[in-house]
């Protein structure tokens, strides 16, 4: 079944659809499938700037995701609110950096060092 367009889902949608793509990043990142990663991550670009064009910046509804039982989806979920939520988000990164939870463990380590040396700014 197709889904319909970014611009027809509601908030809701869009929060699942973000979830789902990130956990097939997850199982893209334990397959090593590189060109499957990449393609998901730009379909979570689309769904994160759908959310980020919605009255009053509706990437707030991913803070939700903060408690996913996927390390991969509460990575993503602190990422993209970071500049929304930017305090609960840094600190979902160093909750994630902390937990040794690999490769996301990792990801949310740097992701914290470039925030700090400010190669990385939220948008």
């Amino acid at each position: 079944m197709k889904r319909p367009p970014l611009s027809d889902m509601t908030v809701q949608e869009l929060v699942e659809n973000f979830a789902g793509i990130a956990m097939a990043q997850d199982e893209a990142l334990l397959d090593r499938d590189t060109s499957k990663f990449s393609r998901l991550f730009h379909q979570m670009q689309d769904v994160s700037g759908e959310l980020k064009a919605r009255p009053g910046d509706q990437r707030r509804a991913l803070l939700t995701l903060y408690d996913h039982p996927n390390a991969q989806v509460r990575l993503k979920a602190a990422d993209a609110t970071l500049a929304v939520a930017p305090k609960a988000a840094r600190e979902k990164l160093k909750e994630i950096a902390e937990s040794h939870e690999f490769p996301q463990a990792g990801d949310a380590g740097m992701a914290l060092w470039a925030l700090e040396k400010g190669i990385s700014t939220p948008t």
